[in-house]
């Protein structure tokens, strides 16, 4: 059997438990299975892929071009996903411009990347997520709080800035960001994996072996879609992952030399879920303006839970079936077709409703008329 189709078959197998295991698990102990994934499992991965490379600053490019992923893709979020939106629902349209530009690699993508690609290409993918978190922890709370200001009752110019300071204390804090702290530091001053005591190494590989099932499981466990917006949500996700195939075939297209696993982190990594980080931000600033009593909130909190739902479960197909078909999505011009023609697909249930709302209209007019010529010629009877 194809290694590939095998390793795609072996994580669906243990989705699905996870997906069985939905009964018996409760919402509040999922919030531990994620504590131990995102402050020991996934770290030891992280720690031990890093220790694994060499030390070059040729790699400060990974964070950068994430950060520079994250500023594009708020840009697009602004100009073509609110597009499919009316004017009047602009908490939503907030709420779009800070979830869809965020990545989680940590939950949708590390674990595929382990697998299909090995512990070298994991360290690229944490050295990128700093930028990510540098975006999502900083730059999206400071959008999040101009538009809050922007119609905030009262001035919070002090609390913004003791945030952005705890917000700082928090990326430091983070254990992942605390092992790739390490982990450079260890190899700047000559160290690897095998120059540490043997202990050191065997607890970093017994961990690491813990985080893909334990990753997968949560997945399965943690996929609950409320309905309502699904086909919202699912367009708006279409037309992300069709942008951000884009992006990337663009990329491969002007770097034409890179190798293909580095090409196939430069697809999948960009495919992340969206990050919880921005939905903490929203949730604070809507418990601000339920005490200033703000009558229009700035963010629609319900529906940016629904994206959060649906994003991981569609990230996931998503890197599964990018590795499965790995020969595809190398080529930039395959990429490049298959992001205009989601972008496309995405747009469908739009002019649908479009042309649906036309139709009514033009009935209800019609029905106006001749409604009115009924009563017109009732009245000359009558008369």
């Amino acid at each position: 059997m194809n290694f590939a189709l095998q390793n795609t078959l072996e994580l669906l197998l243990i989705i699905g438990l996870g997906l069985l295991l939905q009964k018996k698990v409760a919402k509040q102990d999922l919030k531990g299975v994620k504590v131990i994934i995102l402050s020991v499992a996934l770290p030891a991965v992280i720690f031990v892929a890093l220790l694994k490379i060499k030390l070059d600053s040729s790699l400060l490019i990974f964070p950068l071009l994430a950060l520079a992923f994250n500023l594009v893709m708020l840009l697009a979020s602004k100009y073509l996903l609110n597009t499919t939106l009316s004017k009047e629902e602009n908490s939503k349209k907030r709420t779009i411009m800070m979830l869809m530009p965020s990545l989680a690699p940590g939950l949708s993508c590390f674990p595929f990347i382990a697998i299909y690609l090995g512990d070298d290409s994991v360290a690229l993918a944490a050295l990128a997520d700093v930028g990510n978190k540098i975006f999502v922890l900083i730059l999206l709370y400071m959008v999040a709080m101009h538009w809050y200001q922007k119609r905030a009752i009262k001035d919070l110019q002090t609390s913004t800035s003791n945030k952005l300071k705890g917000l700082g204390l928090a990326l430091i804090k983070e254990p992942i960001n605390l092992v790739i702290i390490v982990g450079l530091l260890l190899l700047s001053f000559g160290f690897n994996l095998e120059s540490l005591p043997s202990f050191v190494q065997n607890t970093a590989l017994h961990i690491k072996v813990i985080m893909t099932p334990l990753i997968l499981l949560f997945i399965g466990m943690a996929v609950r879609i409320k309905s309502g917006e699904f086909g919202l949500i699912l367009s708006l996700l279409t037309r992300r992952a069709g942008i951000t195939f884009c992006l990337s075939a663009i990329f491969i297209l002007l770097f034409p030399a890179l190798s293909t696993p580095l090409i196939l982190l430069l697809v999948v990594f960009p495919q992340s879920s969206c990050s919880f980080w921005p939905f903490a931000h929203m949730s604070a600033i809507s418990s601000m303006e339920e005490e200033d009593k703000q009558p229009k909130p700035t963010f629609d909190i319900n529906f940016a839970v629904n994206i959060l739902a649906l994003s991981l479960p569609f990230s996931t197909i998503l890197c599964i079936g990018i590795f499965s078909f790995s020969d595809f999505f190398i080529n930039p011009t395959v990429l490049l077709l298959i992001g205009f023609g989601m972008v496309t697909v995405s747009f469908i249930p739009f002019v649908i409703e479009k042309i649906k709302k036309s139709k009514a209209s033009e009935l209800s007019g019609q029905f106006n008329t001749y409604a009115g010529i009924d009563t017109h010629s009732q009245g000359s009877e009558e008369n």
